[in-house]
């Protein structure tokens, strides 16, 4: 069967009530424009780069404003309701980037923890180190929904497509990569993964971003998107503050996409093996 997702485009800042009450307001007009399954950005609740002033707020999943308003615009709007993810306080002192789907009635249907950091140095001198505050998932699922299985990832998981082909190949029709990326990169790589994903993996992809110059001096890259199994954007948003995308989501187009390249059915087991280069007189044995 066909639903409407739609992809929340966000630019959080550090105060999480703020920001619940902007995820409210867009998860209204994405559902007054059909949508029955909305996806808001990774770290919907805050982005705040200072380690001590954004451990100063949070709190565990059973306080959480965000989780609390999620469950209540799925419960009183009758939807499937993604959380992106937001940052939850562990009993260890540590932290999870953490994403949550509510059905129509408000429970948490799924949990993900992202499962890759953003440890990165890059060419203008940013430098990320996600793993010194946030503990790594170590579990991928496939959630079975009315309306289509569905994968989860988060961010810099979509440079890992081992995660991506093992959810499609357990059944995953529809992959969503609720998103922060920065601008540097995403730039160069964001709409190029995404699509590629799509494709290899002959799925639908839903991808929320934050967009903008956020509170705590970081920019983010925006351009959520929606794609389908061939690789077509069905809707895209721009590369700066808020926005709704909505697109329609046809399960069956998963089928017709593996029908033509079964690519999941024809991939084969092989190993590899490192030989050593060229050398005089021949190719060392």
């Amino acid at each position: 069967m066909s639903f409407k997702a739609a992809a929340v485009q966000m630019c959080s800042g550090v105060d999480p009530a703020k920001n619940a009450a902007a995820m409210a307001r867009l998860v209204r007009e994405a559902v007054a424009q059909g949508a029955t399954y909305v996806q808001t950005p990774e770290m919907t609740g805050m982005l705040q780069r200072d380690r001590a002033a954004a451990r100063a707020v949070l709190t565990d999943e059973a306080r959480d404003i965000i989780v609390k308003t999620g469950s209540e615009l799925a419960r009183e709007l009758r939807i499937h309701m993604h959380v992106g993810s937001t940052a939850i306080a562990l009993a260890d002192g540590k932290i999870a980037n953490r994403g949550f789907l509510f059905g129509p009635d408000g429970r948490i249907l799924n949990r993900y923890d992202k499962i890759h950091m953003f440890d990165v140095d890059l060419d203008n001198g940013e430098s990320w180190r996600e793993s010194a505050s946030y503990t790594a998932g170590s579990e991928a699922r496939v959630l079975s929904l009315p309306f289509a299985e569905m994968g989860f990832a988060i961010c810099y998981d979509v440079r890992f497509p081992a995660l991506f082909r093992a959810q499609a190949v357990a059944g995953a029709e529809v992959m969503t990569v609720p998103s922060a990326f920065i601008k540097q990169t995403g730039e160069a790589h964001w709409e190029i993964l995404l699509r590629a994903r799509a494709i290899e993996n002959g799925v639908f992809v839903v991808a929320a971003a934050q967009a903008g110059r956020h509170e705590d001096g970081r920019e983010t890259f925006g351009h959520s998107m929606i794609i389908d199994p061939w690789g077509t954007v069905l809707a895209s948003a721009g590369a700066t503050g808020e926005a709704v995308i909505v697109a329609e989501i046809d399960p069956g187009a998963v089928k017709a996409a593996h029908d033509k390249i079964p690519n999941l059915r024809n991939g084969r087991e092989f190993s590899v093996e490192k030989i050593a280069g060229a050398v005089a007189g021949g190719v060392a044995a």
